[in-house]
């Protein structure tokens, strides 16, 4: 079933709304990763605890994740542009913020704005380039190059952390955003057509908050983990707290007269598969992406700006896919992407896991491009099908749907492969183990798209 509807929307012109979202995404992926190189000399500069340094890094993750269902209502009631340019520019701020801070607790604080601006940044990219691309072709193409965004920010991270801390010192790893982000949002104000205004589509605050509070306590408990085990007092009950705020919402939900995530919206098996779709194939992706990482610089040495490097040919694949798979859409379909691409990257960590106990690194070269080729061919598929299936009035909650079980796969595959590389009784064990789960939720994925992405 499709609630797709007739939707206005403003002509794209040219590539400049393009280039103005995939600007204001490559932040909010890229300072998930950059500042993980920094993190060491942030601690000594600052004089910050072990619980401050990870809060330098987890409380954004966990500010973005709990609040993009937030922000995607926003969008559909404000006008997307509207509260896609204010997340730019308060995201560009607290970065600023951010690089001047003269104490751990200024940064933190500064860190949790930042994933608050981003939340607000990530539903509305997709909802502008629906609008901006309303023929089935060029929008295929422009999900594309939005999703591999993700992949070359996540990558790219490393390399620049590395670069400007070794260079210009670690204030520069948030200095950067701000050409970027007043480039975005000029060119956002520019090119973009205004969203139009939903006065009759009333925030449901209980529910907001309740939703949040699931999504920020699953998110966190998933990151503590990795560290602590699955099993840990502390993991136990945030999960558990999790859950009943889920409780809580669904309950409000089923009370409200404008609930948060629309039933119709969810009734959509191309709504709630692809994003079932979205949660496995990150679940995956960020799972080799974090193991590997790990087994690069603790097993075999690499230093940040090394591990970058072993990862470039997830990365250059990602880039390649992206734009391939925006070209075949048309003529093949969205089924036929996400099929093929859960197969190939199944196939590929499939054979990391078999590749034995210590491969060389040239044997790795092709799980990872398998990886990274059949996800992005996945993501720009299920996009395609999830966008395509609602409204315009709903673009920025489908949107935040999507990107909210993308953010809690990444979270569980990162968790579940730092606990299996920690029980294990070797690291390479524990890093096979790993791949193998991957593999084995690609493979899921592309059964499940089987079921739930159309063919055309």
């Amino acid at each position: 079933m499709t609630v797709a509807q007739a939707r206005p929307g403003g002509e794209a012109r040219g590539r400049a709304p393009l280039l103005a979202v995939c600007a204001g995404y490559f932040m909010v992926i890229l300072d998930v990763t950059v500042i993980n190189v920094a993190v060491p000399v942030v601690g000594r500069d600052l004089s910050a605890s072990l619980t401050g340094v990870q809060w330098v890094t987890d409380g954004y993750t966990l500010v973005l994740a709990g609040f993009l269902l937030t922000g995607g209502a926003l969008g559909d009631r404000l006008g997307n542009r509207r509260v896609f340019c204010a997340g730019v520019a308060v995201f560009t701020a607290a970065s600023a913020a951010c690089a001047l801070a003269p104490d751990a607790t200024f940064l933190v604080a500064a860190r949790l704005v930042e994933g608050l601006g981003a939340a607000l940044i990530v539903p509305g990219s997709l909802a502008l380039l629906q609008q901006a691309y309303p023929e089935p072709a060029a929008r295929s193409r422009a999900f594309g190059l939005w999703g591999s965004m993700a992949g070359i920010a996540a990558s790219a991270g490393p390399l620049l952390g590395g670069a400007l801390v070794s260079t210009v010192g670690w204030r520069w790893v948030f200095l950067v955003n701000l050409p970027v982000g007043a480039a975005c949002l000029a060119l956002t104000l520019r090119h973009v057509a205004p969203s139009p205004r939903r006065a009759d589509r009333a925030l449901d605050w209980p529910a907001q908050c309740a939703v949040v509070a699931a999504v920020a306590l699953l998110t966190a408990s998933l990151n503590e983990a990795g560290r602590r085990g699955w099993t840990d007092p502390a993991v136990l009950a945030g999960l558990g707290l999790a859950v009943l705020a889920a409780v809580a919402f669904a309950v409000r939900e089923g009370l409200a007269r404008s609930p948060a995530l629309p039933p119709r919206l969810l009734r959509a098996r191309e709504v709630s598969g692809g994003a079932a779709i979205g949660l496995l194939f990150n679940f995956a992706f960020y799972g080799m992406v974090f193991t590997a990482s790990l087994e690069f610089q603790r097993e075999r040495g690499y230093s940040a700006f090394e591990t970058g490097l072993a990862l470039f040919p997830a990365v250059a694949m990602t880039m390649f896919a992206s734009v391939l798979s925006g070209r075949l859409a048309r003529r093949t379909g969205d089924r036929p992407l996400v099929v093929t691409g859960m197969l190939v990257a199944a196939l590929g960590l499939a054979g990391w896991a078999a590749a034995g106990p210590d491969p060389g690194y040239a044997l790795l070269v092709a799980p990872m491009m398998a990886a990274g080729f059949g996800t992005s061919f996945a993501l720009t598929g299920s996009t395609t099908t999830v966008m395509g299936a609602v409204p315009a009035g709903y673009a920025g909650t489908a949107s935040a749907l999507f990107n909210t079980t993308r953010q809690i796969g990444s979270a569980t595959g990162v968790a579940l492969g730092g606990s299996l590389l920690a029980s294990a009784a070797d690291p390479s064990s524990g890093l096979r183990i790993s791949m193998a789960a991957g593999a084995a939720a690609y493979l899921m994925a592309a059964v499940l798209a089987g079921r739930c992405v159309p063919k055309r």
